[in-house]
């Protein structure tokens, strides 16, 4: 395992998320404690020493089970990570309640890591509202030294990202953002990273490999990288990518079973960059999945203009080709539910108005009623 400063820490260059622990029985909130503190242990003997957990992985249990394992090695021995959890607004004025809970599950007197949840267009503001207090809540739980470094997550727009840290960048230490070679430009993840840099804020990757969409690839595309490093795994490839990005320094992967961490911990024993050509080629390889499976809106806007219900098409688009490419995930229903009802897919009338302007001529009135099937709009 290799390591990458943080303010004085040495952190491992690979982390473990606790969001896809091993379970008993298919059921998600029943945890496998037994075969999470084998992964724990052999990770901790391999040489991570940061976790990560939240709120409601594993439907509340994932802080509980994480807390009881890790209390078999001492505190100094691991750096621990959670959230407050603002994807879910019931939960906006309960901050205090919360984070003392937290670390009661988690039986720990302080967290290393504590970041504002999934920062997004349904929680955006709510997150800058003084009226909830959350800022001033955990600016005051880190001056206490109960948090010692103080970031946030987001699945939200570049734009969601930007307000945010317009607000609190000043204070935010590491961003974390959803990272990898196929979202290097489908979730527009690129830009999100230089925004980062320009506030200076170290980069924190979550789904390295896609939700395992990564690990496994076509036969075409998996002997294009064999070619180039017969020796690397494929899911070896999603690694090396975000290693060849000086801006990362933590990268989380939610390993669900022993083969999976001692996969990804053989990646981490040294730095593999990509060199330029092997770069293209994975990026190509990106370019190309995506391009099989979304509609080619170039967000050229004419659609906008003809469109008799002012709906924004492109971002509609743009959200129903995620949505169709990950085959369901939340991260569409989370935008769509911060839009009023008359700027959903369904408040499409089918007149067609836009289709006569398209360039790429997208039946767009046909995807605008398959997404509000999809959503149950």
């Amino acid at each position: 395992m290799y390591y990458k400063d943080f303010q004085g820490l040495k952190l491992s260059a690979l982390g473990m998320g606790s969001m896809r622990l091993p379970v008993k029985d298919g059921d998600y909130s029943k945890i496998d404690e037994e075969a999470a503190a084998q992964m724990v242990a052999c990770a901790m003997d391999q040489g991570i020493n940061y976790y990560d957990t939240a709120w409601g992985y594993h439907e509340g249990e994932s802080e509980i089970v994480m807390g009881k394992v890790l209390k078999n090695y001492p505190r100094d021995s691991f750096y621990l990570a959670t959230k407050f959890p603002g994807y879910d607004l019931s939960n906006m004025d309960k901050v205090e309640e919360i984070f003392e809970k937290q670390l009661e599950k988690c039986g720990v007197e302080y967290f290393d890591f504590y970041l504002f949840h999934n920062v997004c267009e349904l929680n955006i503001d709510a997150y800058l509202d003084k009226r909830y207090g959350i800022y001033d809540y955990l600016i005051k739980q880190k001056e206490a030294g109960r948090i010692r470094h103080l970031g946030f997550s987001a699945h939200g727009s570049y734009d969601v990202m930007k307000r945010f840290l317009e607000a609190y960048g000043s204070a935010m230490e590491f961003g974390q953002i959803q990272l990898n070679y196929l979202d290097w430009s489908f979730q527009d993840a690129k830009r999100k990273m230089e925004l980062l840099k320009e506030y200076q804020i170290p980069v924190w990757v979550m789904e390295p490999v896609r939700g395992g969409k990564l690990a496994s690839l076509s036969e075409e595309n998996a002997a294009k990288l064999k070619e180039l490093r017969p020796e690397e795994s494929v899911a070896a490839w999603a690694f090396r990518f975000l290693q060849s990005l000086p801006e990362v320094t933590m990268v989380l992967s939610g390993m669900s079973d022993m083969e999976q961490l001692k996969d990804n911990i053989r990646t981490y024993e040294e730095e593999k960059p990509l060199n330029d050509q092997e770069m293209k080629v994975l990026l190509d390889i990106a370019e190309g999945m995506v391009n099989k499976s979304i509609l080619p809106c170039t967000a050229c806007h004419y659609c906008t203009s003809h469109c008799p219900q002012k709906l924004d098409i492109p971002n509609l688009l743009n959200l129903y080709n995620e949505h169709c490419f990950t085959e369901g995930g939340f991260i569409a229903p989370m935008a769509l539910a911060a839009l009023p009802k008359e700027k959903l897919p369904s408040a499409c009338i089918g007149c067609r108005s836009c289709e006569a302007v398209c360039p790429q001529q997208i039946k767009i009135s046909e995807a605008m009623a398959d997404f509000a099937k999809k959503l149950d709009l």
